[in-house]
């Protein structure tokens, strides 16, 4: 990874610092780019939140967040240094006094020419106000160095807010100063799709309808709602992981080869593949989807016990388009489910014809490619061999990759310590585009709405610990197909 090349000053303001976010995965992952000399100098770090902190106090808690994200803490040394470049500014986000003295506090600070990042560490109900303070004091004015903005998730709830949130922040930021952080864009596994699909000739050929049978992505994570509960009941999982992350991962999976490695040819390719998601009606739905709720939900704290809020979802789509016409696309993700993965996987066609003398009833299995993006990260290929001292026999076998072995243990940073270098590096080519975002909303509404107005869609019981509803199986056995349950040796359930 390339060290920022300039020596400017630059200003790191983040918004909503006293918060689990920052103490987590911001400082943890601004310090190892302090370790790596990848921050630009001289850096400054500034908290903003309501709480009423001393710096001292802000840094201590920042330390604390790095030592438990750690799993060994030995950099006493390099922390000292660093955490010279903390600060803490308590303030109001509705209050435009605070602002004004945050605005001369960083004046003063700066004195003279200095980059600024702005990062959006707090609840989506606050991002207009702080925004709004910013333009009133000209704080997105680049006179004197550049200023750029990070977003988190969520982008809105629906198609007219994520549009209106894109007219607030427009009205202060150009598009190219706003960075819509996706963390799962910002894996290591993640990137690499498109590097094992374009830097190797070998997959390119048969990435499309005359070789692949159909694709499955999987977003499984093992613990149930928790502390989210009381959000998670307002926005489900479609919300909550299919509009952003199963719809990046599909884009990478099935975007054509940019002109470029530039943020904007790699970001116009996946706006084709939203463009051409063949959209899903309300009488259409029973027949793509399969919605599952895990048996305790309602039992939740914050949860209405009538809630008929869909913690797992399984849904069927196509692109229509000539490299993927006639492709199903199953997409899944769910809560309390056996294990935590996130996996996308290539499904070849079978032979179309088979020569050898089998046995009755013996077939030939399809090859298999897993992409594995977490937990256990890297790449699967299976293929079919003969097994020995036999007429025909074939036994499917697993060509692997993974990065620990050959990369070494820690090899894989942090997602947000990659898309907090790009933000610096002005690189937007990991980030999400405003009429990206808008277009993944175009798509979702319907299925999100229709499913609110009907119950053409059993919401069915599963067990915690298990796969999702059966349902889901016989979904995948309606089409003559089974879900692949692991990454590994072409486990399928």
């Amino acid at each position: 990874m390339r060290t920022v090349q300039h020596d400017s000053p630059c200003t790191i303001v983040i918004f909503g610092a006293s918060g689990d976010l920052t103490r987590r995965k911001l400082i943890p992952a601004l310090f190892n780019l302090f370790k790596k000399k990848r921050l630009p100098g001289p850096i400054r770090i500034v908290g903003f939140a309501r709480r009423q902190l001393s710096h001292e106090t802000f840094r201590e808690k920042m330390l604390e967040g790095i030592q438990q994200s750690a799993k060994s803490f030995s950099d006493k040394a390099l922390w000292e240094p660093f955490q010279e470049n903390l600060t803490y500014q308590s303030g109001n986000f509705n209050d435009p006094g605070d602002f004004q003295r945050l605005n001369h506090i960083l004046n003063d600070m700066e004195d003279g020419s200095a980059d600024r990042l702005y990062y959006m560490a707090t609840s989506p109900l606050f991002f207009e106000p702080i925004i709004g303070h910013l333009g009133k004091l000209n704080m997105a004015n680049e006179e004197r160095g550049w200023r750029r903005i990070v977003v988190e998730k969520p982008f809105g709830h629906d198609f007219e807010s994520a549009q209106a949130l894109n007219d607030t922040i427009h009205s202060v930021f150009n598009e190219d100063q706003v960075y819509r952080i996706d963390h799962f864009l910002g894996k290591e596994t993640a990137q690499n799709v498109l590097f094992f699909r374009f830097g190797n000739t070998i997959f390119d050929p048969v990435w499309n309808r005359n070789y692949i049978d159909h694709v499955q992505i999987t977003m499984a994570e093992s613990v149930d709602v928790g502390h989210r509960a009381g959000y998670y009941d307002r926005a489900g999982i479609l919300r909550d992981m299919f509009q952003n992350h199963i719809l990046q991962l599909l884009a990478l999976t099935a975007m054509e080869p940019p002109v470029s490695f530039e943020a904007d040819a790699i970001r116009n390719e996946k706006i084709k593949i939203f463009s051409a998601i063949r959209p899903l009606s309300s009488e259409h739905l029973s027949s793509h989807i399969v919605r599952g709720q895990y048996q305790g939900y309602l039992e939740a704290p914050g949860i209405d016990p009538d809630s008929k809020t869909a913690t797992y979802c399984a849904l069927r789509l196509y692109i229509d388009n000539w490299r993927w016409q006639g492709v199903p696309f199953y997409l899944r993700s769910g809560k309390a489910m056996a294990i935590k993965t996130t996996q996308i996987i290539i499904q070849f066609r079978c032979p179309p014809y088979v020569m050898f003398p089998m046995l009755e009833g013996q077939t030939i299995k399809s090859n298999m490619l897993a992409l594995c993006i977490q937990p256990d990260e890297g790449i699967h290929l299976r293929f079919e061999v003969k097994v020995p001292d036999t007429l025909s026999d074939t036994r499917s076998v697993d060509m692997q990759f993974h990065y620990e072995d050959s990369f070494g243990r820690g090899a894989v940073p942090d997602a947000y310590e990659r898309l907090l270098l790009d933000t610096l590096k002005g690189d937007a080519s990991l980030f999400t585009r405003s009429d990206g975002i808008e277009l993944a909303w175009r798509f979702m509404d319907p299925i999100i709405q229709g499913l609110e107005r009907h119950s053409s869609t059993t919401l069915h019981i599963y067990e915690p610990g298990s796969w999702g509803p059966e349902e889901a199986d016989t979904f995948m056995i309606k089409d003559n197909r089974q879900w692949v349950q692991g990454c590994y040796h072409g486990n399928q359930g």
